[in-house]
């Protein structure tokens, strides 16, 4: 999607309304500028007239004139599409009641805009068709606004978790995740004492304290949850070499499949997985040569996987794949 420079000043605008205060690398990170160009933009609101105040130093940053009211909202093309997109996508977000919440949302907007506006933003619902989420996924909004909250502010939650027995835990939120249609949250779990992920679909309850806490720096929390599920055994566990790059590999192969790691010329494959046939077929798509180390199970699957390829061409031209001759 593309901005254009009128429509980043607008947005600078719309901001500060919004959030009161904020600093000129706050801005510039929103809306992905320099701190130079944020300036720039202040600078052309102020010469049209817009209140804007500037307070310099480490506390500093821009706001609005007290008692300064803009006019009403109206929306761009590209506004429209991303709240229409934004809220259709909400739908499989997992949450529980969501559906009406997205319907009214939508009946709002519709509301007040311009007829060619409206007539795009009913040509998007009506064409976007998205996948429903898993009814065992389904979470309800209060427990993730409070572990939001409680991670925004730094605040213990004390929860009450299911999983192989319902237990109330004390747990500090680091950050909140969607990956894969589940919600999850990484953190310390005072009950085990040390950095734990867990599903927001197995909580019972979650209550903001007013105990704080203070977060590691420079914690990758995405990160640590894909590893920690690289780490959680399943029925077959693969080793395979790729003759590719790094770079290539990780581009193809999502994290969550599977560990990457350079070895010379090569990179080694590791993964833990459920199905055979999804591994093979992900490795042939590769188009890049390669070794399967373990198991052997594995070179079996793609050598029904090569059978099927050579019966189904063989088919198609209505040779016998018996008689067919070997180049």
């Amino acid at each position: 999607m593309v901005y254009h420079p009128t429509a980043k000043v607008l947005a600078v605008l719309e901001l500060l309304q919004t959030h009161g205060q904020l600093s000129g690398r706050d801005l510039a990170r929103r809306l992905e500028v320099d701190v130079r160009t944020i300036r720039r933009y202040i600078t052309t609101l102020q010469d049209i007239g817009i209140p804007i105040e500037s307070e310099i130093g480490r506390c500093g940053g821009y706001a609005l004139r007290p008692g300064y009211k803009l006019p009403p909202l109206m929306f761009t093309d590209d506004e429209v599409l991303v709240l229409t997109v934004g809220l259709l996508l909400a739908r499989r977000s997992a949450l529980a009641g969501v559906g009406s919440a997205v319907e009214s949302a939508l009946a709002k907007i519709e509301r007040v805009l311009p007829l060619l506006l409206r007539d795009q933003l009913r040509g998007l619902q009506e064409a976007l068709r998205l996948e429903e989420p898993s009814p065992d996924a389904m979470i309800a909004g209060d427990i993730l606004t409070t572990l939001s909250i409680a991670s925004s502010r730094t605040r213990q939650v004390r929860l009450r978790y299911a999983s192989s027995g319902e237990t109330d835990r004390l747990f500090d939120p680091y950050a909140v995740i969607f990956h894969e249609d589940h919600w999850y949250t990484v953190g310390c779990c005072h009950l085990r004492g040390g950095l734990r992920v867990f599903r927001l679909d197995r909580m019972q309850s979650a209550e903001l304290t007013e105990t704080a806490f203070s977060p590691p720096a420079d914690f990758d929390a995405f990160d640590y949850m894909l590893t920690s599920f690289e780490a959680i055994p399943d029925e077959w566990t693969v080793t395979v070499l790729l003759e590719t790059s790094l770079e290539a590999a990780r581009r193809d192969i999502p994290r969550a499949l599977a560990t990457l790691v350079q070895e010379g010329s090569r990179v080694r494959l590791r993964a833990s997985i459920r199905d055979l046939d999804d591994m093979a077929r992900t490795l042939i798509r590769l188009g890049c040569p390669f070794t399967v180390l373990h198991p052997p199970e594995l070179r079996q699957a793609l050598r029904h996987i090569a059978a099927d390829i050579t019966r189904f061409t063989a088919d198609d031209f209505g040779i016998d794949p018996a008689t067919r001759p070997s180049d």
